[in-house]
C-alpha cells in the first residue's frame, strides 16, 4: 500500500487574508474583483486566482492581458466577489495567481499571468498589493461579521467608521473617476 502526499491547502487564516485582498481590491478599483481558489485534487495544493470581470462589451487587448474563466456553480470564492451572482461564470482579466508550495523558496508562489514570473516566499502579506494583514483590520472585519445580541444603530455607524478610515489608510483615494 502506497501512501500519497498530503495536499497543500490554504488555511482558515490565509484565505480571510486573500478575501480581505480581494475586497479591498474592488475598493480601490471601482470594479469587482473575484479571488476564486481552485482544488488540490489535480495539482497537489491549492491556488487562487485574482480577477476583474469583463463587460460584454469590453474590447480585449490579448497582448495586455490573460483572460480566465472564474465563478459559476460549485467555485470556491475569498472575500465578498464584488456583488456578482454566485453562480455565474464571469469571462476575467487575471491579475495573478498564487499557488502554495512545498519548496524551500516559499510556501507562496505568486505568478504573473502574462509575463510568467514568479516570486516565492513564505510570508502571504508580502505579496498582496495591501497590508491586509494589520490585527486592526481583522479586528474590524471579524466585528463586523459577528451576529450582534442587540442591534445597536450607533454602534454599528461607529463600526462603519472605522471601517471606512482602515480603507482610506490601506490605500490612497483615486484622482480620477471611475
Amino acid at each position: 500500500m502506497t501512501s500519497s502526499a498530503p495536499l497543500l491547502v490554504f488555511t482558515r487564516e490565509e484565505i480571510t487574508l486573500i478575501g480581505h485582498t480581494a475586497d479591498a481590491l474592488s475598493a480601490y478599483m471601482g470594479k469587482p474583483v473575484i479571488a476564486e481558489i481552485m482544488d488540490a485534487e489535480d495539482t497537489g495544493a491549492e491556488w487562487v486566482a485574482f480577477g476583474v470581470p469583463l463587460g460584454l462589451d469590453e474590447e480585449i487587448d490579448e497582448d495586455a492581458m490573460v483572460i480566465i474563466q472564474l465563478g459559476g456553480p460549485g467555485a470556491r470564492y475569498a472575500g465578498n466577489r464584488g456583488g456578482l451572482d454566485d453562480d455565474e461564470a464571469y469571462s476575467c482579466d487575471c491579475l495573478w495567481i498564487i499557488q502554495l508550495s512545498d519548496d524551500d523558496s516559499g510556501r507562496y508562489v505568486k505568478v504573473d499571468p502574462l509575463t510568467q514570473e514568479y516570486v516565492a516566499s513564505n510570508d502571504l502579506a508580502e505579496l498582496l498589493p495591501f497590508d491586509v494583514n494589520d490585527a486592526a483590520v481583522a479586528a474590524a472585519a471579524d466585528a463586523a461579521h459577528a451576529e450582534p445580541d442587540v442591534f445597536d444603530a450607533e454602534e454599528d455607524a461607529q463600526e462603519t467608521r472605522r471601517m471606512d478610515e482602515l480603507l482610506e489608510q490601506m490605500h490612497p483615494p483615486s484622482k480620477r473617476l471611475h
